[in-house]
């Protein structure tokens, strides 16, 4: 820190008050001559994380005197004191290399106490915790990492965040990889390795090459969005929460967040607690949350769908929580499961055996008309669930889906009648003619499941019946040459279609009239105006006929048996617990980040009661 940048800093202190922490935060986020200072904001948010969250008795927001943290810096500073800082005023050592990051994280790896490492505990993601006890989780590691590169004068050095993963970047390009850190339970030390292709490329921890890669404001929403306000499983800090949720939407309305999934649904979920006045509700942030992993991360995130879900069932609006389920399954299934997928794997088995099992109870007490155990399209949803799982299992080394899976499976399938499974059309996906990338599914257009991952070949009736609609309109049209359209049914709607030959005098007022207004139609433009007419009048629109589409091969083998009058729980419960048959390969995407090595993990998102 410059002498003269130390000098603004040290007129933001005291921080007594979350509006002082506020403008410190926007002082940083806005200054055009410096990028933030990622040690500094840390420092901050540890102090104060650590100060609330970790004694209970503790209500009041501490004073932050400049010196405690000027001290913190100052011994970072010292513990990186051995490491080549970046060239200043030159284009020598402006970017930093693999063996500059390895030292940076050496120095900080073993400085951590032994008990620590591979430990993920609450409250150890912030510089505050390393300089004041040598503790820090796996987020925490990789983040110490950037910032310790950034003091050092490296600006070229990011952090890459998955949901369940983070790694660094670096290089002129931005496309150098390293790990830094260890993830899960995972004991091997892979620290310096790149992040290259290898067997894990199609993991969950990996997102097939669509981690958020951080630049420095994006970093802060990292350092922001990792705070714990959580006292226990069931309280958490008022005062903690508060100055995160005012936090977060200051990175919203300076556009950060936009390119962070996972921050804005960690906001949504503080909004859900505490509604700002005037502001975006939950439910519209969540939903911002899987517009931006559509857009920006070609929908490779799972968490979006899961904060969705679990709102809407905490809302006991189980039919749009059983949807958003059934979206975030249709995500996990393109990739492979791997035994580093703990928390994701963890969320799902939650949903399966306790979330809908529960939804099941709570709609079978009573068949109403609005029950979702009466429409069709709930059913599908279910089943979009159970293939997607069964999809994430296909092509993996280990084997998912159990006994325990199996039974709820039967037990939620069986709420549906017949006579509601039946009006569910169910297709099979032909991997061979299926397109799997850059589209939109057959579910989406006709569900509206947000989801844009699949592109299915359309089936035979619904060809033909395009294009009986084509020849009627052609016939329809072809007869405004021989006859003369009535001016009446054209702009009201009502009486025949054409006129009966007499109608001269009422189409030249028409034509007359529309001259004068400066908006006389050609042949042209009436013949295509009436088409539409034609087609609103004559061809009514329809609902769309609920129907899903099976992916995987476990599912796709039970379709008959889910469409048929009595259910054959054994051959279902046996179908899916069988060895999952790896023959049928699973496509892809490309270019994705991935490695034989095992990376580092960001803090776990809470799942919510």
């Amino acid at each position: 820190m410059t002498q003269n940048k130390k000098v603004i800093e040290q007129s933001y202190f005291p921080l007594k008050t979350i509006e002082n922490v506020v403008n410190l935060f926007r002082h940083q986020l806005e200054s055009d001559q410096d990028e933030p200072d990622l040690t500094l904001l840390s420092l901050v948010a540890g102090f104060i994380e650590n100060y609330l969250a970790t004694d209970q008795k503790i209500e009041e927001f501490p004073i932050i005197n400049y010196g405690d943290i000027a001290s913190l810096y100052k011994k970072f500073q010292q513990i990186l004191s051995s490491v080549e800082p970046a060239a200043r005023g030159t284009t020598k050592n402006a970017f930093a290399t693999r063996e500059i990051i390895k030292k940076v994280s050496d120095i900080i790896w073993n400085s951590l106490v032994r008990w620590n490492k591979k430990s993920d505990r609450a409250h150890l993601q912030s510089l505050y915790t390393f300089l004041n006890g040598n503790k820090l989780d796996c987020f925490g590691t990789a983040f110490a990492v950037v910032a310790g590169c950034q003091m050092l004068g490296y600006k070229d050095v990011h952090l890459a965040i998955s949901e369940d993963h983070v790694w660094v970047v670096f290089g002129k390009t931005g496309e150098e990889t390293i790990e830094v850190t260890w993830h899960g339970k995972v004991f091997e030390d892979k620290r310096g390795s790149s992040v290259g292709p290898g067997i894990e490329m199609q993991t969950w921890k990996y997102v097939n090459g669509n981690a958020v890669i951080c630049d420095r404001k994006m970093e802060v929403a990292a350092i922001v969005s990792s705070i714990n306000p959580s006292l226990s499983a069931s309280t958490m800090c008022v005062e903690l929460a508060d100055l995160q949720q005012r936090l977060l939407w200051l990175l919203y309305d300076q556009n950060v967040l936009k390119y962070y999934p996972s921050g804005l649904g960690c906001l949504g979920e503080l909004e859900e607690v505490s509604p700002t006045p005037g502001r975006q509700t939950c439910e519209e942030l969540y939903h911002e949350s899987i517009a931006t992993a559509r857009k920006m991360y070609k929908n490779h995130h799972v968490y979006p769908y899961c904060y969705a879900g679990s709102y809407y069932f905490r809302q006991s609006n189980f039919k749009m929580a059983l949807k958003s389920w059934a979206d975030a399954a249709e995500v996990i299934r393109f990739y492979n499961y791997h035994r580093d997928d703990e928390e994701i794997y963890k969320e799902f088995l939650e949903i399966a055996n306790e979330h809908i099992p529960y939804i099941m109870k709570q709609e079978s007490s009573g068949h109403s008309a609005h029950s979702i155990l009466r429409s069709a399209q709930s059913f599908g949803d279910l089943l979009r669930f159970y293939d997607g799982i069964c999809q994430w299992e296909e092509g993996s080394l280990t084997p998912i889906l159990h006994i325990g899976w199996a039974k709820p499976l039967v037990n939620n399938i069986s709420k549906f009648e017949y006579d509601v499974r039946s009006q569910l059309t169910i297709k099979v996906a032909d991997f061979d003619e299926q397109k799997l990338e850059g589209g939109v599914s057959p579910r989406s257009e006709n569900n509206n499941n947000n989801n844009n991952n699949n592109i299915v070949k359309a089936d035979h009736d619904a060809t033909t019946t395009k294009d009986a609609k084509d020849d009627k309109l052609s016939s329809i049209v072809a007869a405004c040459g021989e006859k003369i359209l009535n001016p009446e049914f054209l702009l009201q709607g009502g009486g025949k279609l054409f006129t009966d030959g007499k109608g001269d005098e009422s189409v030249n007022n028409v034509k007359n009239e529309a001259k004068k207004n400066g908006d006389e139609k050609t042949t042209t433009a009436v013949k295509d105006e009436a088409k539409e007419v034609i087609q609103k009048e004559t061809e009514p629109m329809k609902p769309l006929e609920p129907e899903v589409c099976l992916f995987s091969q476990k599912m796709k083998g039970l379709r008959e048996i889910f469409l048929a009058e009595k259910l054959n729980t054994n051959a279902i419960s046996l179908q899916i617990t069988a060895q999952s048959q790896v023959s049928a390969k699973k496509p892809r995407g490309s270019g994705c980040y991935g490695s034989e090595f095992d990376l580092t993990s960001r803090p776990k998102r809470a799942r919510r009661d």
